[in-house]
């Protein structure tokens, strides 16, 4: 409070000196990875000269809201590449996109070539731009599932899993030799929701019927010589001639932020809403990530990682603290251990008795990420989120066999009928597949009722919507799994008209102690992620099951 007249009196100098001279007219951003949701946690000094930080979707909407306060700048240049982004971060973009477009600011899209993602991100803006010798490439949805059963065994390596029903395929890619029934059934009506998704938009932005989007989809590819005759583009121009077909100077984010006014100081100590987040495999012990990214995408062992330890001790400061009047908790996850999952669980529902916990899914919550969000009072989901997936399983991988071929001698005394139950030497017995589906069914009991209390529904109602079923967020609103389609705004909103807040209290992030790999450089950098994700492994199996929601289409380039 002290501190405040000279955090004014600097803004003010600050203003005055950036209001002399002129921001460019349009500002450009080139997206050519794919976003977090929030930003990176504050990393340690040493990081900063290994990795750069990475823009978020929330850091860039305020960098739009920015511009559209600023009555100097016409609007925004997105470059859009190829980058790997969920649908459901696409459509957190398009919802910025609109909203800066609804400020009065124009926004065109300029490419190279279009992929299915950036071309679903360019039907939100004002124009379609591609350069000459670029092309609209082949449009539409495809997921191809690799399967290994035959493979591993010619080395002696198995997969021997239990699963609450045949939709909950997360280990299907390692015990199945094929694509059973129930995996081709799944992710057909996932990519059928998502195409509905790429349909609707491409109608909307082309201005056509439903039937005319998807003759222009089966219809690409097209290249520079047609896209504007087929209604795929709007113009083939060069990059460097968007200045004169704009009519305005060109600048990156830093040229016009040094030009523009930023907000006064706010004197607000007053109640405010609460960020949580629980991203990445949901583990025993504590939350952690790599300091720095592989050089390739390791599924559920090289993400992030939420820990209970954490997540817990996180929720029980937010209980406490007055201040926090609601909470707006962000899930991101595939799900992960059981009784980790419980154990958050179990501490947001203390949190949920004193104050409202409203919950935004990202790209993914499912399984473990589904049952630490049923304490939330409101589900909010993007149309494309994957989530449900309610459901059990559990299993190893056996290699007996394999050291066998090697020629290895291995040999284990033990003490204990079924101290080696979950050995990796052999498969289950007929009397441990039986203990061990008695566990897997007891869990997702337990799982189905937690969440028919939750969402107001009977275990029967449940039922057909669980047994690992995946679902859309536009799928899962339909079955009563969310209650709202939208992002972190639309939760932030409903968190302080739920907590009787003003519309503009504040949005604070909470953090606890995060445990990190140590520091590591140059050759040894690999040792690290190698050390990580095998630590990642060990956590995961000491649950006495898993809630590990299955890899299925996602990601689009």
């Amino acid at each position: 409070m002290i501190l405040f007249p000279f955090r004014y009196v600097w803004w003010l100098v600050s203003s005055v000196r950036r209001a002399i001279g002129r921001p460019p007219e349009f500002v450009v951003f080139v997206l050519e990875e794919n976003l977090p949701a929030l930003p990176d946690p504050p990393r340690p000094f040493w990081q900063r000269f290994v990795s750069r930080p990475r823009l978020s979707v929330k850091e860039l909407g305020e960098r739009f809201d920015a511009i559209g306060r600023d009555v100097r700048i016409k609007g925004v240049v997105l470059h859009l590449r190829s980058a790997g982004m969920p649908m459901a971060t696409l459509q957190d973009l398009r919802e910025l996109v609109t909203r800066l477009r609804k400020s009065g600011k124009r926004v065109v899209a300029w490419a190279p070539f279009y992929t299915t993602g950036p071309y679903y991100l360019a039907c939100a803006c004002d124009e379609i731009l591609l350069m000459p010798t670029g092309m609209v490439q082949p449009l539409g949805f495809a997921s191809t599932g690799v399967f290994l059963a035959d493979g591993l065994a010619r080395f002696g390596v198995g997969a021997d899993f239990i699963q609450i029903s045949p939709y909950k395929t997360a280990a299907d890619p390692l015990a199945k030799p094929k694509m059973t029934p129930e995996f081709r059934e799944q992710v057909t009506w996932l990519l059928d929701s998502q195409h509905g998704e790429l349909v609707s938009a491409i109608a909307e932005s082309r201005r056509l019927d439903e039937a005319g989007a998807r003759d222009l989809i089966d219809g690409s590819p097209y290249g520079d010589d047609v896209a504007v005759e087929k209604h795929a583009a709007d113009r083939v121009v060069g990059e460097e001639e968007l200045p004169s077909l704009l009519g305005g100077r060109i600048g990156t984010w830093e040229q016009a932020a040094g030009k523009m006014r930023g907000p006064a100081p706010s004197l607000q100590r007053g109640k405010y809403v609460a960020l949580m987040r629980i991203e990445g495999t949901i583990i025993d012990g504590r939350s952690g990530r790599l300091p720095v990214q592989p050089p390739i995408d390791i599924p559920l062992v090289g993400e992030d990682r939420a820990g209970d330890l954490s997540v817990v001790q996180l929720a029980r400061q937010v209980a406490a603290d007055k201040r926090a009047a609601a909470v707006v908790l962000y899930v991101n996850s595939r799900g992960g251990s059981s009784t980790a999952s419980e154990a958050m669980r179990l501490a947001l529902n203390v949190v949920a008795a004193r104050k409202p916990v409203v919950v935004v899914m990202g790209a993914v919550a499912g399984s473990g990420g589904y049952y630490v969000a049923t304490p939330g009072s409101w589900i909010i989901a993007r149309p494309s989120t994957l989530t449900g997936s309610i459901g059990v399983l559990t299993g190893k991988i056996v290699t007996g066999a394999m050291w066998q071929k090697l020629l290895f001698n291995r040999e284990t005394i033990a003490f204990g009928d079924r101290v080696t139950l979950y050995s990796d030497e052999r498969p289950f017995s007929d009397e441990e597949r039986s203990l061990v589906r008695e566990d897997v069914e007891r869990i997702y009991r337990a799982f189905v009722d937690i969440v028919a209390r939750a969402r107001k529904l009977t275990p029967d109602e449940v039922d057909p919507i669980a047994q690992g079923k995946v679902w859309t967020g536009r799928q899962a609103l339909e079955r009563k799994l969310v209650d709202e389609l939208g992002g972190l705004d639309a939760g932030v909103s409903k968190a302080r008209a739920l907590a009787g807040l003003k519309d503009d209290a504040p949005l604070r992030e909470v953090r606890g102690p995060k445990r990190m790999v140590p520091p590591l450089a140059g050759a040894a950098a690999a040792a690290g992620w190698f050390g990580y994700m095998l630590e990642g492994l060990t956590l995961l199996n000491r649950a006495p099951a898993l809630a590990v929601m299955e890899y299925l289409p996602g990601e689009l380039t």
